[in-house]
């Protein structure tokens, strides 16, 4: 399950919003109850509290500080793979009894993995909330791995790729074109793996992936919803609390991007592509590499550039001139490291490929050179929060908001100025993104293309 960085940005904003709403229900946005909380039990395991008591409802997730671009080379696909590896028996449950016990009180469960963390959670009544923890807290450190269980769950992983990446021509292209644009940087390798790699994991890699990032101290427990900080801080030194501290990790630091001077071409043909695509990526700071104000700055120009319906990008390809049958823009800026920027665009009818490119080059260009008006600003910048209306009301999307960043090395304090930080962006940061995008000479173009197909 993955999420753009604009979605979870939104989701923010609809937090904060949310959290003030609070105070026309039980709780003041002034008072003690209605405030995101944060504490750190004796095992270095971070708890994160959000009261939101519209509903008697309770989000839980567990966060890990570990992804894909934390896996050893040779052992890609080890992270995700983990992932379903924790759904097994444990010393204390036997398989599905973790599972069985969320549906049968009606709950919701999930995880998911990305480059840079991995996440469990559980949306329940206020009253399973301990149960949870319990469960969770086991499979932190009990979990049972033999190798029929490790190879069993490798078949499902394979099977799993074949028919997500193998079998999508656009996930083929897609990963092609991060491992052409990352030279070093281990976001260059997919979340799920390289297949060579993942046929090779055997139970001493899951158990010493285990074992070394499955430990309270490189955790982050989240818990959203109808409950209160001392309740959750209860629950979770009598659950969390008993396991051990870890060993302590040293800091992420990964491997750095050359300087890149070259612009590439990644090129696809396959007999399943019946509609051309193109995708253009280049590399960028992320909110945590970020300088203050740009990370910020090409979240708006994604927006303003091709976030929807009413961007440049659309009403310039789709609505005006009709060469396009979609077309937009997007910034990932949720990661560890530096991330990308990228465009993207698919011709109707008889047009091409290399038409709907140019366009939206110029699109680029256009605001490279005359920046954007502040009115065309302002309302990018309403857009982001006019979206609260749906999001607000997603409680697991809030606690996912301060998981993904947390994990990230963001605070409680930077995600609450969010907000406000986009606010301040100015027509001139806006412009200097475009300018830095259309001035780089390490680029990748991706072409999805029918069999047989030139680009035209």
């Amino acid at each position: 399950m993955k999420y753009s960085a604009s979605v979870l940005r939104t989701i923010a904003i609809a937090l904060i919003v949310t959290v003030v709403a609070l105070g026309q229900g039980r709780a003041g946005p002034d008072t003690e109850a209605a405030r995101v909380a944060s504490f750190i039990l004796g095992n270095g395991l971070q708890v994160v509290v959000i009261p939101d008591h519209r509903a008697p409802v309770v989000t839980h997730m567990l966060w890990y500080r570990v992804g894909s671009a934390d896996e050893e080379p040779g052992k890609s696909g080890i992270a995700h793979f983990f992932e379903h590896l924790m759904f097994k028996s444990t010393k204390n449950h036997p398989q599905g009894e973790f599972s069985a016990a969320v549906a049968e009180i009606g709950g919701q469960e999930n995880a998911f993995t990305s480059f840079d963390y991995t996440a469990y959670y559980q949306q329940v009544a206020p009253s399973a909330l301990k149960s949870m923890m319990e469960f969770e807290a086991d499979r932190m450190r009990n979990l049972v791995l033999t190798d029929e269980v490790v190879a069993t769950e490798r078949d499902v992983i394979i099977e799993e790729r074949v028919s997500r990446v193998e079998n999508d021509p656009g996930g083929l292209l897609g990963e092609e074109i991060n491992a052409t644009l990352y030279q070093n940087h281990p976001y260059r390798t997919p979340v799920i793996g390289w297949m060579h790699e993942i046929r090779k994991l055997n139970l001493a890699d899951a158990v010493a992936f285990y074992n070394r990032y499955y430990v309270p101290n490189n955790a982050i427990l989240v818990v959203a919803g109808d409950v209160d900080q001392q309740t959750v801080k209860t629950l979770a030194e009598e659950t969390y609390g008993r396991i051990p501290r870890g060993t302590d990790l040293p800091p992420r630091i990964r491997p750095a991007e050359p300087r890149q001077d070259t612009m590439r071409t990644v090129t696809l043909r396959d007999e399943r592509v019946t509609q051309p695509v193109f995708r253009k990526l280049w590399l960028v700071p992320s909110y945590t590499s970020a300088k203050p104000g740009e990370a910020e700055a090409f979240d708006l120009l994604a927006e303003i550039l091709g976030g929807g319906a009413r961007s440049r990008i659309y009403q310039k390809l789709v609505v005006d001139d009709r060469i396009a049958a979609s077309a937009g823009a997007w910034y990932q800026g949720t990661a560890l490291d530096d991330t990308t920027f990228g465009v993207w665009g698919s011709p109707v009818d008889d047009n091409s490929l290399s038409a709907v490119e140019a366009a939206v080059t110029a699109e680029i260009a256009r605001i490279a050179e005359n920046g954007v008006t502040e009115d065309e600003m302002e309302k990018a910048k309403n857009r982001f929060l006019k979206s609260v209306i749906f999001a607000r009301d997603s409680q697991s999307g809030m606690a996912r908001i301060y998981g993904s960043s947390l994990s990230v090395g963001e605070t409680i304090d930077s995600i609450e100025k969010w907000p406000g930080e986009i606010k301040a962006v100015t027509s001139a940061q806006i412009r200097a993104a475009a300018v830095r995008i259309l001035g780089s000479k390490g680029t990748v173009t991706g072409y999805l293309l029918p069999n047989g197909d030139d680009i035209k």
